[in-house]
């Protein structure tokens, strides 16, 4: 896993004020690419984006790789922010390191902090405005429950609107969702971008087949990664640029997103 792609994506929309290059980063998993992730923070500042994306597991919530990474991650994310506008929503990941207590709950308490005070804007069901873009960022953090194993449990009727309201339907509205089997249900609050991780592009890639397994352990998942659209809502799901556990991607590079959002604004 030493070795990533950048993939580009174009999104057109009559609500955006202006174009705009954002660049979509998740699973990290405490991976470095380079030191200090020399190489991706590279790849990004070739790319100039206006504004940078995480979204979600850029920290593995357990010991793995016989140290934690934390400080690291956090040394990374915060030199983003020292070059760009970065906003970021939390995967399973970080939401399980914050509940755990102990000292999981302590390392995270303090990547936060440190990503915070760097200049990160961390949504946890919050939103934000960007008015040059007439665009809302929200960071959507669903519970543990609903990133079970082999069952999809279905979100609560009314659980995006409990956090955010309806949303305004003059803005274009961005949501930074970590699980992306629920990609309907984005659609239905009103999402007309959704950025989404966690399948690490289904770990193992078949040619004609695509993603082999998800984490849920759902083999040869429906979104697996790339870009798909229910009735004019889009959501482009990165493959994410690492893994845990079982530490393997077979025909599946890390991948760094690039966005272009085309104001078709008259």
């Amino acid at each position: 896993m030493n070795n990533f792609v950048i993939r580009n994506y174009e999104i057109h929309s009559d609500k955006l004020k202006k174009d705009g290059v954002f660049c979509l980063l998740s699973d990290l998993h405490e991976n470095s690419f380079g030191e200090g992730n020399s190489r991706l923070i590279q790849a990004i500042d070739d790319i100039s984006p206006d504004v940078i994306l995480l979204a979600g597991d850029m920290l593995t919530a357990y010991q793995e790789l016989g140290k934690e990474r934390y400080d690291e991650i956090a040394d990374f994310i915060s030199q983003l922010c020292s070059r760009y506008p970065v906003y970021a929503a939390n995967g399973n990941h970080e939401n399980k390191m914050d509940i755990l207590g102990g000292d999981r709950k302590q390392a995270y308490d303090k990547y936060d902090k440190k990503i915070r005070d760097a200049g990160c804007v961390v949504l946890r069901n919050q939103g934000t405005y960007l008015e040059d873009y007439n665009m809302e960022i929200h960071g959507l953090e669903i519970g543990r429950e609903f990133f079970r194993k082999f069952i999809r449990r279905e979100l609560p009727d009314g659980y995006i609107e409990d956090f955010f309201g309806v949303p305004c339907a003059e803005r274009f509205q961005l949501l930074i969702a970590h699980n992306p089997i629920y990609f309907d249900r984005y659609k239905a609050w009103g999402a007309d971008l959704t950025v989404s991780g966690h399948v690490h592009g289904g770990i193992i890639r078949l040619p004609l087949l695509g993603g082999v397994i998800s984490p849920a352990l759902v083999p040869f998942p429906k979104y697996d990664g790339g870009l798909y659209e229910i009735e004019g809502s889009k959501m482009i799901l990165s493959r994410g640029l690492s893994t845990h556990s079982i530490r393997v991607r077979f025909n599946n590079p890390g991948e760094l997103c690039v966005i272009h959002l085309i104001s078709d604004k008259n």
